[in-house]
């Protein structure tokens, strides 16, 4: 790579990562050091970028240590003591997530690590990485942060260990736990601290958690949460507890409405979680999002090859924030929230004209959207003023009536990306729900041709995830047949476009509520469509899930009725083969699991059989 970014200096324009570039910008210190567990990538995707620089902007002297060595203390002083605090984020991912598959096994790969390279951080980082904080400074300020701060903040099962673990604030011993998107909240702790206030007394923060050791003050204020002690165990009695813990905590997800939630741990050490902070408005998301970032990772990586998990998201364009899709296996909502906040059309123009002049950009947009890319605008008069309905899901088991589907905006703001000279292609490959998409009758036909007469590269990924109506109900998915309707009619939008592109579904196996008999009917669709994916994925039980709750308790929580999981390695690597029902290599299985479920009538040669004698 050249010596320069955007015709600046190279170093220069990243956060300090060393003394020497730190010195290097005539800071004695910074005010905020930021611990990754990703390499450092100056890119908004990266939450170390994100909030570094908001808080740069703010008028923070902020510096980085991205992926120290946590086996040595003094990989934590390479910055020297920042004047107010350190923040703790662990990357992307939940850390677990991050080392190991859905069948406990150690990945080879990791894309935010230099040249993919697995081993650069740490299991449980979060707590490692306070840990080593406080064996270097034991009395600074320690704010943690990101997906696996969110999504175990109160009691929570673990997968990996296959147990119910505290809070990670307990087991930190952070400070504060910032969860959801953090901009507010860590502006609001970072000029309390700057203004001498004690972290300690710092308690009553939205988006934020708290720790106590005897009875808190804000108790009588609060929605006590079932006790750890009581959701811990194994026994009929602590599993339903556990699920009525994660229903209360989701009837206090909304902004507008949100009552203080409190958990007592075991002994007389407690969590206090203050209400969830409003999401931001468009032209603060302007604003964040047109920071100076790079958008590359940090020259030291250069050697290593960069980093991989920039590639995709490199010339890409957030729009948007938060997700009221509802499935029942997905973190977004615990994490960014159900309301969408949006950004301007004028203010992702002024960005990719930015890209424009980078010096790698190639003419393409990689994609234009958020957690779900056709959610661009508000749905309803809520979710307009930053709230939503906790009591229920926007789109299951049937579409909210308060709901009203509009891709022009979204088709407004696409047609202007595409009109800049400089731009050849605009993507869009962060998803698209054709469930929203069938319900707009207004600019719904014009959206799917727009789609895909300009930003489909030949293949359109969807996620419906499955067929079979327990198991649709159990993922908080709508009907298959609504699936079927979009797969028609974008089939029939190419057609009368000329074009030859295709749809590649998403599906999971083995998620709870799915017996062998609905694996078999997924196959038979399968093969009825003509598609059998290269790779499937079984259900990953991530902590903050309303799924991980029916894997572990055997209930759903929304109705405390029981529900069949798949658990044993047996049985999922059975409902993973029958997926693959034509791959030669899993024909053993397909036919074992066939006359488990009683279907040797699919065996054979006959024009339905999904595997030969």
């Amino acid at each position: 790579m050249g010596s320069k970014i955007l015709g600046r200096p190279e170093n220069s324009r990243f956060l300090p990562v060393n003394s020497k570039e730190m010195k290097g910008r005539g800071w004695e210190s910074c005010d905020f050091i930021f611990i990754s567990g990703d390499a450092y990538v100056d890119h908004p995707s990266f939450a170390v970028a994100l909030v570094s620089r908001y808080l740069e902007a703010q008028g923070f002297r902020v510096g980085v240590i991205p992926q120290p060595d946590w086996k040595t203390p003094e990989s934590y002083t390479v910055l020297g003591r920042p004047r107010l605090g350190f923040l703790v984020g662990p990357g992307a991912m939940d850390s677990m997530m991050a080392h190991y598959t859905a069948a406990r096994k150690p990945r080879s790969e990791d894309a935010y690590s230099p040249g993919g390279k697995a081993g650069f951080r740490p299991d449980r980082a979060t707590l490692k990485y306070v840990e080593c904080i406080r064996a270097a400074y034991k009395d600074i300020p320690v704010i943690i942060g990101g997906i696996e701060a969110s999504l175990r903040r109160f009691a929570h099962y673990d997968y990996w260990s296959d147990t119910v673990r505290r809070s990670i604030l307990l087991d930190s011993k952070a400070d504060i736990l910032v969860y959801g998107m953090g901009e507010r909240p860590i502006l609001e702790i970072a000029r309390r601290l700057q203004k001498g206030e004690p972290v300690s007394t710092i308690r009553d923060v939205r988006g934020t958690c708290v720790r106590s050791h005897g009875q808190p003050p804000e108790i009588a204020a609060c929605v006590r949460l079932p006790d750890y002690e009581a959701v811990k165990g194994a026994d009929p009695g602590s599993l339903r507890a556990y699920a009525e813990h994660f229903m209360l905590q989701k009837l206090q997800g909304d902004p507008q409405t949100a009552k203080p939630l409190a958990e007592k741990s075991d002994g007389d050490r407690w969590v206090i979680q203050n209400p969830p902070a409003f999401p931001l408005i468009a032209p603060e998301l302007d604003s964040i999002y047109e920071l100076p970032y790079q958008r590359r990772a940090h020259p030291m990586y250069d050697a290593a090859g960069g980093i991989p998990g920039l590639k995709e998201v490199q010339f890409s364009l957030v729009s948007s924030r938060g997700c009221f899709g509802g499935c029942s296996f997905c973190a977004i909502t615990s994490h960014q929230g159900r309301a969408i906040s949006s950004r301007s059309r004028e203010s992702l123009v002024r960005e990719a004209e930015t890209l424009a002049r980078h010096r790698d950009f190639k003419g393409y947009i990689h994609d234009v959207g958020g957690p779900t890319a056709n959610f661009y605008r508000a749905p309803c008069k809520r979710q307009a003023k930053g709230g939503f309905c906790p009591e229920k899901e926007c789109l299951y088991p049937k579409p909210c009536p308060q709901l009203k589907a509009d891709h022009r905006p979204y088709i407004e703001t696409l047609t202007a990306l595409r009109n800049i000279d400089t731009v050849k292609k605009v993507f869009i490959r962060s998803g698209i729900r054709f469930d929203y998409l069938e319900l707009d009758t207004q600019s719904g036909q014009e959206f799917l041709e727009t789609l895909c007469k300009y930003h489909v590269s030949g293949q359109l990924k969807v996620a419906p995830e499955h067929i079979t109506p327990g198991v649709l109900a159990a993922m908080g998915k709508g009907k298959a047949e609504t699936y079927e309707k979009f797969r028609e009619d974008y089939a029939e939008t190419n057609r009368r476009l000329g074009l030859k592109q295709y749809l590649i579904p998403y599906f999971i196996s083995s998620h709870p509520g799915s017996s062998l008999a609905d694996a078999v009917e997924l196959a038979l669709f399968m093969k009825k469509s003509h598609f059998v994916p290269d790779q499937v994925q079984d259900f990953y039980p991530s902590p903050g899930t309303l799924s991980t709750v029916m894997y572990h308790t055997g209930l759903d929580p929304r109705t405390m009725e029981s529900i069949s999981v798949p658990r044993g390695e047996r049985e999922k690597r059975l409902q993973r083969a029958l997926l693959q029902f034509n791959h030669a290599e899993q024909k053993a299985l397909v036919l074992e699991a066939l006359r488990m479920a009683g279907r040797e009538d699919l065996i054979g040669n006959g024009a339905e059989c999904l595997v030969r004698k």
